[in-house]
């Protein structure tokens, strides 16, 4: 008898402490949190695809039983799927793990954690997609190519340009300086046969901004020069992708 009794009040303790923990006893608690009345109420919103009315619900049947793993789940997946909310999925998830850690879908609901997760970070810094940020690269890449062309045309030019002064200044011959007693005799001016011209002079290099609908040959009969003597002026430049504004050099006639 002394045994019974003994048996008896420890039963009475642990089902007295499942009590004060928030706990029903095993096999009954899924079906107990079911029962309760806000969560029958939230199934039948639900059924009615009543999803924000379903919510509320099951939010009441918390209030009415805080330890409720069942609620915790059905609000995780109203807010994972219907309601778009991560982040209260993510926290009903996690209270629904706290209160069943053993339940059988555990890995499944881990996986749905790391998926809301993924979302928030996704709207807080959104990342360009990789075809978008492909096509970037390459205009990136063609404007660093395009501004190589035209530094190396440039380069070309001013190489040409001195390398003329240098060949003038080459052929001009030196004259001596008198000495105390020698006066300076005027030069005789040069005798030019008929038709001649004065000696070239090099003139200074000009340039043209290509307007809408030019081309190449509408500049050179522009300026009088050959199209060979304009393009070699300009070996950079694609006759066929002339861009509006893009400065070509004009070459003596």
């Amino acid at each position: 008898m002394e045994f019974l009794n003994r048996f008896g009040l420890v039963v009475f303790a642990v089902c007295l402490g499942a009590a004060l923990g928030g706990c029903a006893p095993p096999g009954q608690s899924r079906l107990d949190e079911e029962k309760e009345p806000h969560f029958v109420l939230g199934e039948s919103r639900f059924n009615a695809m009543d999803y924000q009315g379903a919510a509320e619900a099951f939010e009441e049947s918390l209030e009415a039983n805080p330890h409720s793993a069942a609620a915790h789940f059905e609000l995780a997946c109203l807010y994972d799927e219907k309601i778009s909310d991560p982040a209260a999925a993510i926290y009903h998830y996690q209270e629904y793990l706290k209160l069943n850690p053993s339940a059988q879908n555990a890995d499944v609901i881990r996986g749905r954690i790391n998926a809301c997760k993924q979302e928030l970070a996704a709207d807080v810094l959104p990342l360009p997609s990789e075809p978008a940020m492909q096509q970037q690269l390459e205009k990136l890449t063609a404007q660093n190519r395009q501004l190589q062309d035209e530094v190396d045309a440039l380069k070309k030019w001013n190489d040409y340009y001195a390398a003329q002064l240098a060949a003038l200044s080459n052929s001009i011959p030196a004259q001596p300086i008198p000495g105390p007693a020698q006066q300076p005799q005027p030069t005789p001016a040069p005798q030019q046969s008929p038709g001649a011209g004065h000696p070239a002079t090099p003139a200074a290099p000009r340039t043209h901004a290509v307007a809408a609908g030019e081309t190449e040959a509408g500049i050179a009969r522009k300026f009088g020069v050959k199209l060979s003597s304009l393009q070699a002026a300009n070996p950079g430049v694609n006759p066929n992708k002339m861009r509006v504004g893009q400065i070509l050099n004009i070459p003596a006639p």
